[in-house]
């Protein structure tokens, strides 16, 4: 019987670590990261005591990525590659599908299956959104998965939400797992309807102000608001948005016909709720309903990364870079949830334990 010590994993698309950290709670030995935004590498390398490799995955050999797993250790390779080609917004707004799969963010997820294909890991996991199962009429993924199968891999998928696993957040994701040795699936939900609320995720962290940081942790920073957005939040009830405000507060596009596509901006969260989906805007109070639930301000940074359930320890901030909060609400936006990695390292780790 296999155990989990035979393995190593490399996480292909790593950003912060939010995959990778998973399985480190689970008690995996990633030995590397794979990133080509190089303003992750403090916080991958700080938090997760794994190599970070600064390098476009469209350009990784297999000589390279081989390289990174110990000798006389078992494969595990897992990403997310980068998701924005397969957003709503894109799949909304394709009216040239053959000239966006062009697209050079299109190749990131055939040069995860070259990898693959040239590497052969004993297992692999692939998270992104739905959506990437029906763009281009499913061609991008079905070809993934048919290569794959071609490969000698038993292939499961489907869409979980995050929610269901513990992370205090609406997030829904289509996640792929593959084997050499048989089918296997993500473990069953461990909260359905017993979701972490955002009450329980950061009502207990210090109140702070707009444009302020709390003295205990410079993570903890929520950007300055306007005169008129300071106006907007206090208007807004908890869990409520725009349209519980006096029309003197609207913005145009709330007043046209088609401002009903804009329900959530200027929202407030609601304390026994999950949080909305995080996004690399987490911390705009327009961008979302990003706003705290109490306080006359959107969520902090530090709020946003508990929100993606990544431990309030986990460092962020490299003393040696310039603090840049948008840069750091990318990172956080775009990072997996930890508690959906530890739902996937978790799914492997049953697994192994079937294998030889």
């Amino acid at each position: 019987m296999a155990k989990i010590k035979d393995f190593a994993v490399v996480d292909l698309f790593c950003g912060i670590g939010g995959l990778t950290h998973g399985f480190i709670i689970e008690q995996f030995n990633v030995s590397a990261g794979v990133d080509f935004d190089n303003t992750c590498s403090y916080a991958y390398k700080t938090n997760n005591d794994a190599k970070f490799l600064y390098k476009d995955v469209t350009e990784l050999t297999a000589k390279e990525l081989n390289s990174l797993f110990p000798k006389n250790k078992r494969k595990i390779l897992v990403g997310c590659a980068p998701c924005q080609p397969f957003s709503i917004f894109n799949y909304k707004n394709n009216n040239n599908a053959e000239k966006q799969a062009e697209d050079s963010k299109w190749k990131l997820l055939y040069s995860f299956a070259d990898l693959i294909e040239a590497t052969q890991p004993e297992i692999v996991s692939m998270e992104n959104v739905p959506q990437l199962r029906n763009f281009n009429g499913g061609k991008v993924f079905n070809d993934f998965v048919e290569r794959l199968e071609a490969n000698g891999y038993y292939v499961s998928y489907g869409v979980f939400n995050a929610q269901d696993y513990g992370v205090p957040q609406r997030r829904k994701r289509l996640i792929l797992l593959a084997s050499k040795h048989s089918k296997f699936e993500l473990i069953p939900p461990t909260h359905k309807n017993n979701y972490v609320t955002v009450q329980q995720a950061i009502g207990h962290l210090p109140e702070i102000k707009d444009g302020e940081h709390s003295e205990d942790d410079f993570l903890h920073f929520a950007r300055k608001l306007t005169d008129i957005s300071k106006k907007r939040i206090k208007a807004t009830p908890e869990g409520g948005g725009w349209q519980d405000w006096d029309e003197s507060l609207l913005l145009e596009c709330h007043k046209k016909e088609g401002g009903q596509m804009y329900r959530s901006v200027y929202g407030r969260m609601a304390w026994k709720d999950v949080a909305p989906t995080m996004t690399t805007y987490c911390i705009g109070l327009n961008n979302g309903r990003f706003g705290h639930p109490k306080q006359d301000r959107a969520i902090s940074l530090r709020e946003a990364a508990i929100l993606q359930s990544f431990p309030e320890s986990y460092d962020l901030i490299d003393p040696d870079a310039i603090f840049n909060m948008q840069i750091l609400a990318r990172q956080i936006g775009n990072a997996v949830p930890v508690g959906l990695g530890q739902a996937i390292a978790k799914s492997i780790k049953n697994h192994i334990r079937v294998i030889n």
